[in-house]
């Protein structure tokens, strides 16, 4: 038998697959559709990594197997091409963003058609592309005409030393990271969009989908939904009133001291009545230099000052209090002021502890501070009431109002960078701010700019991009400089894959409700609250506006957990321990690496590399191979109840995405087939193994004879009469320590028991960084691995 020859069989089956255009979508199709998605990648110079690898394999398997199940696939690729990645690699080497970033995906596309990835290339996207902004601004013009882009002075991250704006995630530790100087904050005119609006929709859309727990979770606290009151402190001396919201008003009798954001809008007018106005204005100066996450992390110690002279009074117990300004109030979130109750709240407690504030316990119950329910105490004519009963009566007592409030604040979409999509907005003289008209789209990006950082939008430099007339009145105007943010292009990109051709609307109708919405999403969780948050907003605004019939854009959504490298830590290039998926597939070919990364554990895990391992895997590719000298050997009488379990699990285990024991089985299966096995049964076990390994079975259907592809073939079903065969429990154990139990016929193989050992995800946890030393069989009782 040849040798199996992984780039000879891999270079012939991706050729076959192009010329037969297998895996082309298409909208006539009159079977069910199954739309199935990667969260498409920023294309950087660096290539692919193993973590692009794991979760394309993923969807790429359910994608074949849902293929052959009848399904008309759609799976799409493209290139989340614009964003600060690729400006920074532009200003670091002098190279225009727009060569570097297409030979960056010049490279990610050859890197992803070597793994055999079943992508519809015809519809392939980059959002750097005219002909896809085009669309992203008309998206901004929709959202301009419902009146949910707005523009208005916001504060923003300046580095000093770049003179330029800087994203939260350029920030680090409070320095830029480019330069390390120490980061300002600075207020400008910025565009926004109004997410608020949809806070409840946002919040309560999470229901009806299928997502993951943490995912859910993340996004309702970044939500913040908080139910509560906003009552007015009187100021003494006639000085008008503080209005703030509490979640707990039934604490309202221990409020010793109120808190104002150095931001808040009577700070300015208490600095005339403060008898410290110098020091309370160099506070608050220097509170306006810290980013908001800065101000409200939970380690830091509290800062703050008392506005001397200045009192207000609580308006149940009608005492005088002290005000202060402190920096961990933020004026985004609620009223820019709270009223401080050190008895029952933690950070009260804590400023309470270091300024020598009253501390007033108003609840019965618990240590210092109580953050709980429970009865009144100190509380006047409530004391006695329980605490949940006393919020709505203590509110009406005091002339308060019930209130829902949102932690949410509008997405800030500006971006004074130059590889963006640029803002469709003119202002004139005469006519104020004017939309660019819909047919005069796309604003095209200029290429006779300077890119370099001085300050301003590097399209504020370009004179041809400037020169343009009032679309309303002709007079002469200016373009809005500013560009928008990489993930408003991301926050529709999923539609354009129905309908990327289209140069008359950014999707068709028939091809939205052919394809739309995406029924699974497969991606990492560092989206949850940007990117996943947003594309539900610009759906929930596409069904307002009447264009779409559903307000969620995917059904089900996965993550897949990260691959660390062998020394346990994150892979990065700065530390040298980089996995290049290039040098895996040329030594062991792009199966082998599909099945090792598939097989290393459950998909949602964080789990290491370990290149001990990788040639199990190519054993496992060069053994079912092999399968094709077995075809002579009678086939074992007990073959079929374990072929015909097979089909039934692996079916089972790919539409639940686990992939790990699903080539367990396959294994299980193998060990089997290797004391002989027809023809008939290769042919299907080919078909198992097709969405797992597409060129070896590819290989393998053209061995036996068979016409098209095994991509085409149909999913085999299985006999359940055949299903019912003897099993028994046999322990696992490592090192003698019980670590779980597995299901096996009673006289099953050393190596039938090891795979399916290796497939429990306690097991593949400790063996992901260890090589066993040897195994101790008992057949039927308990396997023991030694490491």
């Amino acid at each position: 038998m040849v040798a199996y020859n992984h780039k000879k069989i891999e270079e012939a089956a991706q050729k076959k697959w192009e010329e037969r255009g297998l895996y082309h979508a298409h909208v006539d199709s009159s079977h069910p559709k199954e739309y199935i998605l990667d969260m498409f990648p920023y294309p950087s110079g660096a290539g692919l990594h193993t973590g692009h690898v794991e979760g394309y394999t993923a969807t790429d398997i359910y994608a074949r197997f849902a293929r052959m199940n009848g399904r008309e696939v759609l799976h799409p690729i493209g290139w989340d091409a614009f964003g600060l990645p690729a400006e920074n690699y532009a200003i670091k080497t002098h190279t225009p963003p727009r060569k570097s970033t297409d030979a960056a995906i010049k490279n990610f596309r050859r890197q992803i058609k070597a793994l055999g990835l079943s992508y519809d290339w015809s519809r392939e996207i980059g959002t750097h592309e005219p002909e896809y902004y085009r669309w992203t601004q008309w998206f901004f013009l929709l959202l301009y005409k419902k009146g949910l882009a707005y523009r208005a002075k916001a504060k923003v991250n300046w580095c000093p030393s770049c003179q330029t704006v800087l994203a939260n995630e350029q920030v680090v530790e409070g320095v830029c990271e480019r330069c390390k100087t120490e980061v300002e904050q600075r207020e400008l005119e910025q565009w926004f969009f109004k997410t608020t609006q949809y806070a409840n929709r946002l919040l309560t859309g999470l229901d009806k989908i299928d997502w993951p727990d943490s995912t859910k979770i993340a996004q309702r606290n970044w939500i913040g939904k908080s139910e509560g009151a906003e009552i007015e402190f009187p100021l003494a001396r006639g000085l008008g009133s503080v209005k703030v919201f509490t979640t707990r008003p039934d604490t309202l009798y221990g409020a010793t001291y109120l808190v104002l954001a150095p931001e808040h809008s009577l700070s300015e007018t208490l600095l005339t009545h403060a008898d410290n106005a110098r020091e309370v204005r160099a506070y608050i100066t220097a509170a306006l230099h810290k980013t908001d996450r800065e101000r409200n992390a939970e380690e830091k110690e509290k800062t703050g000052i008392e506005v001397r002279g200045v009192k207000a009074i609580n308006p149940a117990t009608r005492k005088e209090i002290p005000v202060f300004i402190a920096d961990y109030v933020l004026g985004s979130y609620g009223t820019g002021a709270i009223m401080a109750v050190p008895a029952h709240d933690e950070r009260d407690w804590a400023f309470a502890q270091k300024f020598s504030l009253p501390v007033v316990r108003v609840i019965e119950g618990g240590g210092e501070p109580y953050g709980g329910s429970g009865t009144l105490m100190n509380s006047g004519s409530f004391t006695g009431m329980d605490s949940e009963k006393a919020k709505r009566e203590i509110v009406k007592h005091v002339g308060g109002k019930s209130v829902t409030k949102y932690r949410l604040r509008d997405w800030l979409i500006s971006r004074q960078r130059y590889w963006g999509a640029p803002i469709p907005i003119i202002y004139c003289a005469v006519c104020g701010t004017v939309p660019v008209p819909e047919k005069d789209l796309p604003v095209l990006l200029p290429e006779d700019v300077d890119f370099m950082p001085t300050g301003e939008s590097p399209l504020a430099r370009s004179k041809s991009f400037h020169q343009v007339s009032c679309p309303r009145c002709g007079a002469p105007a200016r373009r809005e400089s500013d560009t928008m943010d990489t993930f408003v292009c991301s926050s529709w990109y999923y539609y354009r894959f129905a309908d990327p051709h289209n140069d008359k609307e950014f999707a068709s109708p028939s091809a939205i409700e052919k394809w739309l919405p995406v029924d699974l999403y497969v991606g990492g969780a560092e989206h949850t609250v940007l990117h996943l948050l947003y594309a539900r907003f610009f759906t929930k605004v596409l069904h307002d506006a009447g264009i779409i019939s559903f307000d969620e854009p995917f059904i089900k959504l996965r993550h897949q957990g990260l691959i660390l490298a062998e020394d346990g830590r994150k892979m990065s290039k700065s530390l040298g321990n980089v996995i290049n998926p290039d040098d895996v597939v040329n030594k062991y070919g792009a199966d082998t690496l599909r099945i090792y990364e598939m097989f290393m554990g459950p998909l949602d895990v964080q789990k290491p590399w370990n290149t001990k391992n990788i040639t199990g895997a190519r054993r496992f590719v060069e053994r079912v191979y092999r399968l094709l000298e077995k075809r002579t050997v009678p086939e074992s009488p007990s073959f079929a109840p374990v072929l015909h379990k097979t089909i039934k699990k692996v079916g089972e285990d790919i539409t639940a995405l686990k992939f790990n024991t699903a080539i367990s089985q396959l294994m299980i299966c193998l060990n089997e087939a290797e004391k002989g096995i027809s023809e008939n049964s290769l042919n299907i076990y080919a078909r198992l193994v097709a969405p797992f390994a597409p060129h070896l079975a590819e290989a393998l259907w053209e061995e036996l004879g068979e016409e098209g592809s095994v991509h085409e073939s149909a999913w085999p079903s299985y006999d359940a009469s055949l299903l019912f065969e003897q099993v028994v429990t046999v322990v696992v154990q490592i090192n003698g320590k019980r670590r779980g139990e597995v299901p096996l016929p009673p006289q099953a193989s050393e190596d039938t028991a090891l795979a399916a050992a290796r497939a429990l995800p306690a097991i593949a946890d400790k063996l992901s960084a260890a090589t066993p030393k040897r195994v101790i069989y008992v057949p039927g009782r308990v396997i023991n691995i030694v490491v």
